[in-house]
């Protein structure tokens, strides 16, 4: 009974989908596609630049805070130890690598792009 139960289960789920696929799809009219309509940016997601800048200012937060960990520390200020300046600096040293290899990346990318034949 249990295996029926299961069975069934899946065959309204499968019946579903079909369904769901079977659907007309709707087609763009050209009438209704303006030129160049694709190559605008949406006004709901930043621009490329706008996150390359949020992620530079994001690793130099981290890089600051695991400074300001690792002076509170030279210092002697209580409630900051070894492992939390540590990680920090660990954290710093992850981020700044990858922005680099992101940055290493575009610039491969540009230089293939400027190699193009057009």
């Amino acid at each position: 009974m249990i295996e029926r139960a299961d069975i069934a289960q899946v065959l309204a789920q499968m019946r579903s989908i079909q369904a769901q696929m079977q659907r007309p799809v709707q087609e763009a009219v050209p009438g209704r596609i303006e030129p160049g309509q694709f190559l605008r940016p949406q006004e709901d997601t930043p621009a490329f630049g706008a996150l390359f800048s949020q992620a530079i200012e994001r690793v130099n937060a981290v890089q600051q805070e695991a400074n300001t960990l690792r002076e509170g520390y030279e210092l002697g200020q209580p409630g900051v130890s070894l492992t939390q300046v540590m990680i920090a600096a660990e954290k710093s040293s992850v981020a700044f690598e990858a922005m680099t290899q992101v940055r290493n990346r575009l610039v491969d990318a540009y230089k293939e792009i400027m190699n193009m034949s057009v």
